[in-house]
């Protein structure tokens, strides 16, 4: 998906969104692809996985 696309999606602005975006690619939760002016992300599937299933393991009832 676009920045601009996701951008359109919330009631923040522009650069907060964009801002959000790098936090997210840093984490390693997104992957941005960049073709020309473009920059489009894809979501880290892998990693979005690894840190989600860690963090519910800490909820598990033992």
């Amino acid at each position: 998906m676009s920045a601009g696309s996701i951008a359109e999606r919330f009631a923040c602005s522009w650069p907060t969104t964009t801002r959000h975006l790098r936090r997210l690619e840093d984490a390693g939760l997104i992957i941005r692809n960049k073709t020309g002016r473009e920059q489009n992300y894809t979501l880290n599937r892998e990693r979005l996985q690894a840190v989600v299933g860690q963090w519910l393991a800490w909820f598990a009832v033992k």
